[in-house]
């Protein structure tokens, strides 16, 4: 069992002794090692029960210590980290040999960003490296929202969880990179596609990858309940109701009983949908129910990453 608390200088002190600690951030709790240390980095894979070959994000503080591990960074790249960080922006930048492979998956750009965090922020502006820190849940499930769910999932493979209180995007972060020459969205997120749009003009958008991503978070099946999951324009109505759960935008759904219910914001704002779409996901997860029926909201703004979570909660 995970000791959670607010002590940055305990946590400091296992992340120098190459030991894994939960972090909080804005979008959703990270399970952070040394990304200097390749070993501690294994940990991470090996808590995770994640594939070798989806890379990991690199976290740090300040866009000069990015520049302390990255060969350069693109002007459109260095615009949006200024307009954008902290915050849920993670760009992918061609790395120096001191971030291994590992942490890569053996490509040659790693994905850095900056968290807005106050906790995560203090903690890493104190240490003389970055950190490696994917979602801290296993492998494929819903990503956790509170140190409670990193404890929950957690907790019997690391030592300290530090408590930053709910995250309040909820959404994994937007990854941005080149391809082709061209800036291209590898990963909607919790920046809109029209902020960035906004800044840069228009962005190309990458599709899924089902092995061997460019990007972290990329894999079709995603971010799913262990529950069936099917969407509501395709439920049928002849199965036990009782055993069925829902997770809607705005509006509950009258044939099935409202305890199984998840509104993921009754006043229809997407933002307060992001910020609750894993926990709901998760209470959902938790019922005593067979499927959980989920409804896709206005595919707009936040909308089109929640969507893409959706998506790949329901992926076969």
């Amino acid at each position: 069992m995970a000791e959670i608390g607010k002590d940055i200088v305990k946590a400091k002190a296992l992340l120098e002794a190459g030991e894994l600690v939960g972090l909080p951030t804005e979008t959703v709790y990270g399970l952070a090692a040394n990304a200097f240390n390749p070993e501690a980095v294994a940990k991470i894979f090996e808590a995770k029960n994640r594939p070798s070959f989806d890379p990991l994000i690199v976290h740090t503080d300040s866009i000069e210590k990015v520049k302390t591990f990255v060969k350069y960074i693109p002007l459109d790249l260095e615009v949006l980290l200024n307009q954008f960080s902290p915050g849920p922006i993670t760009v992918l930048l061609p790395k120096e040999a001191i971030i291994s492979d590992l942490v890569t998956s053996g490509l040659e750009r790693v994905a850095v960003r900056i968290p807005n965090h106050p906790l995560s922020l203090a903690l890493l502006k104190s240490l003389d490296f970055p950190l490696a820190a994917p979602s801290a849940n296993p492998f494929g499930y819903i990503s956790p929202t509170s140190a409670q769910h990193v404890e929950n999932q957690l907790g019997e493979r690391i030592q300290y969880i530090l408590d930053g209180g709910e995250c309040q995007v909820g959404l994994e972060s937007t990854i941005i990179g080149f391809e082709n020459d061209k800036l291209t969205v590898y990963r909607k997120g919790g920046l809109s596609i029209e902020s960035i749009q906004e800044v840069v003009g228009r962005v190309n958008l990458k599709e899924h990858s089902s092995s061997n991503p460019a990007a972290p978070g990329m894999l079709k099946s995603h971010y799913a309940p262990k529950k069936k999951v099917i969407f509501k324009s395709d439920f049928v109505e002849d199965i036990n109701l009782n055993k069925v759960g829902y997770l809607g935008f705005c509006e509950t759904m009258p044939s099935i009983p409202e305890k199984n219910q998840f509104i993921l914001s009754p006043k229809k704002d997407l933002n307060e949908a992001a910020q609750n779409l894993f926990k709901g996901l998760r209470f959902l997860d938790q019922l005593d129910i067979e499927t959980v029926l989920i409804e896709l909201v206005p595919e707009e703004g936040l909308g089109t990453a929640i969507n893409d979570r959706l998506k790949r909660a329901a992926a076969k």
